[in-house]
């Protein structure tokens, strides 16, 4: 199953350390996510201990997000898109917890129904696409924002590129985004949540930027009416030095590199 990942890629460093924990037993990952879970004391939203177990565990005609709430079991496929699942646990354990604790409430008060509803699908959103950009506070970080969310690409990409990296970082944190990435192709595009960061973050060894990216992120969402308004589309190969033909034509695609539609609509006569 771990033979078609391409660990080189940066769209995987966000869950690579993880995944060097995880990989070592084979296709039969459960137990070394369970010991990864044990050595990092991981709890759902209930403080049940965290732990993966296999998906005959769910039962018939209970939800997903409704069985990790109310007994701290993940259910766990053998294929890609349940691994990377695992992997982001481990990686944002806190993220992972709030999400699921806001799908499994609006399921316990509204059941489950024919529709999500708005918070629930924005969740779920995240859950399986998000990306994370994370910018440096200030000037530059808000007109690299604005260059995405008025989806002036090359302004972004190119005419920023030296921002990526040094004002800007991107984490992929949606599961079914990295399964996608296995086999990338041009057309792949985040739903990407903007994090704004004070100068000291850039300053902090991996470990801690990560582990601070939880804690805020998982602190915002505690907070917040998640929505899809608030994500960005981000086509993640365009990511300065994320794909290697990033030339003029590359960029010039406009069914990847869309301009951004006009939201205002003509009053009917």
């Amino acid at each position: 199953m771990f033979g078609t990942i391409d660990w080189s890629r940066p769209w995987y460093a966000s869950v690579r350390p993880a995944a060097g924990q995880a990989g070592r037993l084979g296709d039969d990952v459960i137990p070394a996510f369970n010991a990864r879970a044990q050595a990092l004391g991981l709890v759902n939203h209930q403080g049940l201990p965290l732990r993966f177990v296999p998906q005959s565990a769910l039962p018939d005609g209970v939800a997903y997000e409704e069985f990790i709430g109310a007994t701290g079991g993940v259910p766990t496929r053998e294929n890609l898109h349940d691994f990377f699942n695992g992997l982001v646990w481990l990686t944002f354990p806190l993220v992972k917890r709030q999400l699921n604790a806001l799908q499994a409430g609006r399921i316990a008060r509204d059941g489950i129904g024919k529709s999500r509803g708005p918070a629930r699908d924005a969740a779920t959103i995240f859950d399986e696409n998000a990306a994370l950009l994370v910018v440096r506070e200030g000037g530059e970080g808000a007109a690299l924002v604005d260059a995405l969310r008025s989806h002036r690409w090359r302004e972004a990409f190119v005419q920023r590129a030296g921002m990526f990296g040094a004002d800007a970082e991107v984490w992929l944190f949606g599961h079914a985004l990295m399964e996608k990435l296995v086999a990338p192709y041009k057309a792949i595009t985040a739903h990407t949540r903007i994090v704004v960061a004070a100068d000291t973050y850039f300053t902090l060894p991996r470990e801690e930027r990560q582990a601070w990216i939880d804690a805020h992120v998982a602190h915002q969402l505690a907070q917040e009416e998640l929505c899809n308004a608030d994500f960005t589309p981000l086509p993640v190969l365009g990511i300065p030095g994320w794909w290697a033909q990033q030339d003029d034509a590359f960029y010039d695609d406009t069914t990847v590199f869309r301009p951004r539609r006009n939201t205002h609509t003509q009053e009917k006569a």
